[in-house]
């Protein structure tokens, strides 16, 4: 991204996105992109959840005039379909696309899209993905500096993640490898996994190494910097952190991907109520439980850390 005109630092690009399901990513992408803020930092919020666009009424906004809409149908700059937050330095791009779905966006406005989004005047672009792995959402996540999924402590919580992951992760190597003729060598491979006794991703990779060594080289460098952050929302129990931590881990077993295990947010009513009201979480309510959690999980994101796993939950 550009350097922010004020500091000369670069931008950093945050992608919130997960399996299907109510997991909260908008009220976390929300939190996100509120801390940072806070913290004096020029931010864009942008949601692109084209099946329900619903960003702006965490923030008490009614639905804007121009959303993402105006830039796939009139060529509007991303720029200019900013609105103001009542949070100081922070702006919103609505993802309202009305009735156009990710299906019909063409690769060129792709393209222009993402080259806007790399050139957004702000230190951090918070972007709201909605659930699914259609290709416009994995490319999204995939530009990502900060790749964030969000995930409940639910038991089937597991499967959806895992294949959300899955489905990145194959179209960054199948991208790796397109210019090089191998593009289709994925799902080959993949689909005659018993045949080549490919349990896993991680051994499809290994195989793909081992097979085409200089392609093998490609890999490595292109997935040198693939890392996942991930986020257990709406915690409740002890067990809940221990779930996340189970999940983090099948992820990196069955993906051979580093994933960080970046933060747990406690499950509050009060949170509801916020977004009930259209008040900005941590706005209103700075000295809950989970106002500091997210604060946290900022730090965390921020600097590549990773939790411990905790005992008992008070």
């Amino acid at each position: 991204m550009a350097q922010n005109e004020k500091t000369g630092e670069e931008g950093e690009i945050w992608a919130v996105g997960g399996g299907k399901g109510k997991m909260g990513k908008t009220f976390i992408a929300s939190g996100l992109g509120t801390s940072l803020a806070r913290k004096g930092r020029r931010v864009i919020l942008i949601g692109m959840d084209a099946s329900g666009a619903n960003l702006h009424s965490f923030f008490g906004l009614s639905r804007p005039a121009r959303s993402l809409t105006s830039f796939f149908e009139t060529g509007a700059d991303l720029s200019d379909l900013a609105v103001p937050t009542e949070i100081e330095s922070m702006s919103m791009i609505s993802g309202d696309i009305h009735g156009l779905s990710t299906d019909g966006i063409r690769f060129s406005q792709k393209l222009k899209l993402f080259r806007q989004l790399l050139k957004l005047n702000a230190r951090n672009v918070i972007i709201d993905l909605g659930a699914g792995s259609d290709g416009h959402t994995l490319d999204t996540f995939l530009i990502a500096d900060k790749m964030i999924i969000v995930i409940s402590p639910e038991i089937s919580v597991i499967e959806n993640t895992y294949h959300f992951l899955k489905s990145v992760l194959f179209r960054q190597i199948k991208k790796s490898l397109k210019e090089y003729g191998l593009k289709e060598i994925v799902p080959y491979l993949w689909e005659r996994r018993e045949r080549y006794g490919l349990r896993n991703v991680k051994d499809l990779i290994d195989y793909l190494k081992e097979a085409y060594p200089y392609f093998g080289t490609v890999l490595e460098r292109e997935l040198s910097h693939f890392q996942v952050h991930l986020v257990l929302n709406m915690v409740q129990t002890a067990a809940d952190i221990q779930l996340g931590a189970a999940i983090k881990s099948v992820l990196m077993n069955y993906l051979g991907v580093p994933v960080l295990f970046s933060g747990a947010i406690e499950y509050d009513d009060i949170i509801r109520q916020s977004v009930r009201d259209g008040k900005p979480f941590l706005q209103y309510y700075p000295s809950t439980r989970p106002a500091a959690e997210i604060e946290t999980l900022v730090e965390n994101i921020a600097g590549d850390r990773d939790i411990a796993t905790p005992g008992d939950r008070a």
